[in-house]
């Protein structure tokens, strides 16, 4: 007599039938934690560090050095870390063509525009950006007010540097006197029935890129009106800033004290 089939072994068939997705998930996460100090790794260096050893990576990042070591070994084989005959560690230059890659990929065109949407739509007032243009400023970038009464500029339009809001944000940070407190505000400087204030934007590199800012007739610069494009202004200035990789504590530090954030004492 022949013998019946065997039964299937349910257990083999469940974990054959698992699905493939769900085996790695822990190896993905342990990837996700050795990036995160690789990076922590990058971040430990600081503008004033001398080469730094092996130890006191691992200390400033909290890693003991066996895996402290193998990372920068990986961060060593594609240039993000240099590592010195004496075995001092440096950033390497992999760092420096992200950077300028990073640079280059910036574009006013990415950033201003909604910025000055913005502007005009919680002011209800025209909206510019300004370029320097060797000894002059240059409008970039502009979008008009709603309302019929207005200031008039087209982009292109060149004015003076030195003159007006636009003008003086331009160079706040120019010249041995200190910076004026930001934004700038100006009434009828430049125009005499023209109110201004604006603020000047930072690029990665540390430049002024620009001036963003809002014109009001001067007729409707009330104080309240007054306050309220000093903080939209300034906002956006360190919000552009802050997208074109510059340094947004340099306008904070001159931003008016009326305008920063209180804190608890």
């Amino acid at each position: 007599m022949s013998k019946p089939p065997s039964t299937p072994r349910l257990g083999r068939s469940r974990a054959a039938a698992k699905p493939e997705a769900e085996k790695p998930t822990g190896l993905n996460e342990g990837n996700v934690r050795a990036v995160d100090r690789a990076l922590a790794l990058l971040c430990a260096f600081r503008e004033e560090d001398e080469p730094l050893g092996l130890a006191e990576l691992s200390r400033r990042v909290g890693l003991n050095m066996t895996t402290a070591l193998r990372l920068l070994q990986t961060l060593e084989s594609q240039a993000f870390i240099q590592r010195l005959p004496n075995g001092g560690y440096l950033l390497g230059p992999t760092l420096m063509q992200l950077g300028d890659l990073f640079r280059r990929s910036l574009r006013l065109e990415d950033h201003v525009p909604p910025a000055l949407e913005r502007l005009r739509q919680e002011s209800d007032e025209s909206a510019t950006f300004f370029v320097r243009d060797r000894d002059q400023r240059r409008c970039a970038f502009r979008l008009d007010s709603p309302q019929i009464v207005r200031d008039y500029a087209r982009v292109g339009e060149v004015q003076p540097l030195g003159r007006g809001a636009h003008g003086r944000a331009l160079i706040a940070f120019e010249g041995p006197e200190p910076p004026p407190l930001l934004p700038v505000v100006t009434k009828g400087e430049r125009h005499r029935e023209l109110a201004s204030t604006a603020a000047p934007v930072l690029g990665a590199t540390g430049q002024v890129a620009g001036s963003i800012g809002i014109s009001v007739p001067l007729y409707r610069f009330t104080p309240e009106v007054e306050m309220l494009c000093r903080r939209l202004v300034l906002r956006e200035a360190l919000q552009v800033t802050r997208g074109l990789g510059g340094d947004a504590a340099r306008i904070e530090a001159t931003a008016a004290p009326d305008l920063l954030p209180k804190t608890d004492r």
